[in-house]
């Protein structure tokens, strides 16, 4: 008989040696299924079903509990702890980690998911037989997702981050009573900021594509957008002594993304609404509360 770690297998319970626990039979080869792994009582001659792994002295070992997943499935697990050279430790469900290699993981740091989030991996071996996780890709995920219904376009949806890119970042959106998930990305235009593996995220249906993969965005829409990041602009003028400030159209993209965290088409369709409304000025590449300004020239002596 094959005894392969990352398996579940039915064994009969051969003999108990205290204080360890019991040695399951293996055929050419015993495992030990210790006190601490048991969630029933067992005795000599009765047959259990176990999860095979290797303990701290890489012995095979044999547990009881249930493992959130098995060699070669896939599931989303929690990041318990991170070490910088390491990699993450994953919680499978067994009162112990499953390591995800820092090989595994963006070469960005700052894309390096955190304790609390959830990765998509898959269970492997590595070269010396230990068990490992792997970052679950397309291929992988794909088996799972299904097409998105007309009804989410436009719609809110929580997201979780699968491979994290400067250009974009991939993720899989919720599928709730539908299923797994569907297939989405985000552009780095639609992004308010940088996304790591295993964030969890709140995005805006944008467009259902014909493959049912979605297209995804972190702002409203334009018009919602607007009126949000004017409110915004205004509140930042009234903070401000003298009610002005040295950003206009003419100001830096990266300067706007840096104070207001949004894109200069949007913060050009911001002014203009405020503008319009006759709630701002701008002179020499600087934008004044209009009620600041008028006072200022009224109180001027002539």
């Amino acid at each position: 008989m094959s005894l392969v770690a990352g398996t579940i297998i039915s064994l009969p319970v051969d003999r108990e040696v205290s204080p360890y626990g019991y040695f399951l039979s293996g055929g050419t080869q015993d495992v030990l299924l210790h006190y601490s792994e048991l969630t029933s009582k067992v005795q000599p001659g009765e047959t259990v079903e176990v999860f095979l792994f290797y303990d701290t002295d890489d012995r095979l070992a044999a547990t009881m509990k249930k493992p959130f997943l098995t060699l070669g499935e896939l599931a989303l697990l929690e990041v318990a702890d991170v070490h910088p050279r390491l990699g993450c430790f994953l919680e499978m469900g067994l009162g112990r980690q499953l390591l995800l290699p820092i090989r595994e993981l963006p070469e960005l740091r700052e894309l390096h998911p955190q304790v609390g989030d959830r990765v998509y991996v898959l269970m492997e071996h590595d070269k010396q037989g230990r068990l490992k996780a792997k970052l679950a890709g397309e291929q992988e995920l794909a088996q799972y997702a299904f097409h998105a219904p007309t009804t989410w376009n436009n719609q809110w949806m929580e997201a979780v981050v699968y491979k994290p890119l400067q250009m974009g970042t991939f993720v899989i959106v919720d599928g709730g009573v539908l299923g797994f998930g569907v297939i989405g990305m985000i552009h780095s235009s639609e992004r308010s900021r940088l996304l790591r593996l295993g964030e969890r995220v709140k995005v805006r249906v944008s467009h259902i594509r014909e493959d049912g993969r979605i297209n995804l965005s972190m702002v409203p829409r334009k018009e919602i957008g607007r009126d949000e990041d004017a409110e915004r602009i205004l509140a930042y003028l009234e903070s401000r002594p003298g009610g002005g400030m040295p950003f206009s159209d003419a100001t830096a993209p990266d300067l706007i993304k840096q104070r207001f965290g949004i894109s200069k088409s949007a913060f050009k369709r911001a002014l203009g609404k405020l503008l319009k409304e006759g709630k701002i000025t701008q002179r020499e590449n600087w934008t004044y509360l209009a009620s600041v300004l008028k006072d200022k020239e009224e109180t001027r002596p002539e």
